[in-house]
């Protein structure tokens, strides 16, 4: 198995575990993570909001498949099954992400996902009707970028 490789399962098998700290361990100092909730995230928030999601994380079930990865690049398909606390809605999100490393650290990751399925997973009927619409997206943004700055605000009070 390719080193690069290993650091991905490695990373999955942490996410099940809910350590955090494990995951970000194989995080590069600057790196740069986005998905449809959270399109832009560097370095801190990134390792953040892994903090965040797996110290909420109720009944969380992560499976990872499909993964591969070379010197410079790598993917994975996972899928996680979890309860949505904001709602108490159970979620089963299927995720394709893609990864650049270098230096033996993850440096690029990016989760691929639809967020109208999602959206009418955690949110119930109106997810279902208006997930698709960049309202209801983008109030999902916004929701989720406050929940991080709000968590890494006390994080960093201590």
């Amino acid at each position: 198995m390719h080193p690069n490789a290993q650091i991905l399962h490695d990373f999955y098998d942490a996410f099940g575990r809910r350590d955090a700290e494990a995951m970000v361990a194989h995080y590069g100092d600057d790196v740069e993570f986005s998905d449809p909730v959270f399109p832009a995230l560097r370095g801190d928030e990134a390792r953040g909001m892994w903090r965040m999601l797996c110290g909420r994380a109720k009944d969380l079930k992560v499976v990872a498949s499909g993964i591969s990865a070379d010197d410079t690049s790598g993917k994975a398909h996972w899928d996680a099954d979890y309860l949505f606390s904001a709602t108490g809605r159970m979620v089963n999100n299927r995720i394709d992400a893609s990864f650049t490393f270098r230096d033996g650290k993850i440096v690029k990751h990016v989760d691929t996902f639809d967020l109208w399925r999602w959206s009418g997973m955690a949110l119930g009927l109106p997810g279902k009707l208006l997930g698709w619409s960049p309202p209801l997206q983008n109030k999902i943004r916004r929701g989720a970028a406050e929940g991080l700055a709000a968590y890494m605000k006390k994080r960093a009070a201590g």
